[in-house]
């Protein structure tokens, strides 16, 4: 378990449950070989991808940037939810390993979700949202 943040990514909590899921996919990856052995390493990368993605993106001063990093970490997040019904269709990862794995991930998804899209209102301005309105609006007139 990590000590005392000395950086600023090292406060979210996001980014702590994402170590916290290495550490528990690693415990599981470690005892996969043979036929499991690329699935595994893909996993583990996959898994690793998720926190220094969101370290990389919360040093961005852009938001743009941020969200684009924040949202890298999510498809990491959810490449492996399906890396883990792929282990569990092999029978690789027990029904209880699978469920316990993606209600992590499944928080971690949510979390990185909700960044993205305050990092993304954030970045709109009030005239941005009303022009895309109009625009919307004139595209419905001329398909009438």
């Amino acid at each position: 378990m990590m000590n005392e943040p000395l950086f600023d990514h090292e406060k979210l909590d996001v980014y702590r449950l994402s170590i916290d899921y290495i550490a528990y996919s690693f415990s599981i990856a470690s005892g996969l070989t043979g036929q499991n052995r690329h699935a595994r390493d893909q996993w583990i990368r996959a898994a690793q991808s998720i926190p220094l993605n969101i370290a990389e993106g919360n040093g961005k001063h852009s938001l743009k940037d941020r969200s684009r990093f924040f949202d890298i970490a999510r498809g990491s997040a959810l490449e492996c939810a399906a890396i883990h019904d792929v282990l569990s269709v092999c029978l690789a990862i027990t029904p209880d390993e699978n469920l316990i794995g993606k209600s992590r991930l499944r928080r971690i998804v949510a979390m990185l979700t909700k960044l993205v899209a305050r990092n993304e209102s954030v970045s709109e301005t009030a005239e941005t949202y009303r022009e895309g309105i109009e625009h919307e609006q004139e595209q419905e007139q001329d398909v009438r």
